[in-house]
């Protein structure tokens, strides 16, 4: 029985290698889409900080023009205590007595507090 030989000229090559073509996109399109996504958020970060730094200013600034204000409405409560205690020292012992050696008007360094208890 004759045996079995290649053809002349060969065997054709087997093809082993799938040709497919490449998914997505190459690895510095990659780098670069994510260099520029990172661009932006670093970008959009740097203003919201300044724009928190912004806000913080302006709120002190408010504040700092909003002390005056307070101050003369402390001071307002203030004369208007002095004037009820001198009133009811007044009615209390008829006549006005100072325990201090001025007329001039000293800040009280205490707080009068309610003998009761709130519920």
């Amino acid at each position: 029985m004759p045996q079995d030989l290649p053809p002349s000229g060969g065997y054709e090559p087997v093809q082993y290698k799938r040709n497919l073509p490449a998914r997505g996109f190459r690895p510095g399109v990659m780098l670069f889409a994510m260099a520029g996504v990172m661009t932006f958020g670093f970008w959009k970060v740097g203003k919201g900080i300044r724009e928190q730094n912004e806000l913080a200013r302006e709120k002190m600034w408010s504040r700092i023009h909003l002390i005056p204000m307070l101050t003369a409405e402390e001071d307002r409560d203030l004369v208007r205590r002095h004037y009820a205690d001198q009133a009811r020292e007044k009615e209390l012992l008829g006549s006005q007595t100072s325990p201090y050696n001025s007329d001039r008007f000293v800040r009280p360094t205490f707080a009068v507090t309610p003998s009761q208890k709130s519920q």
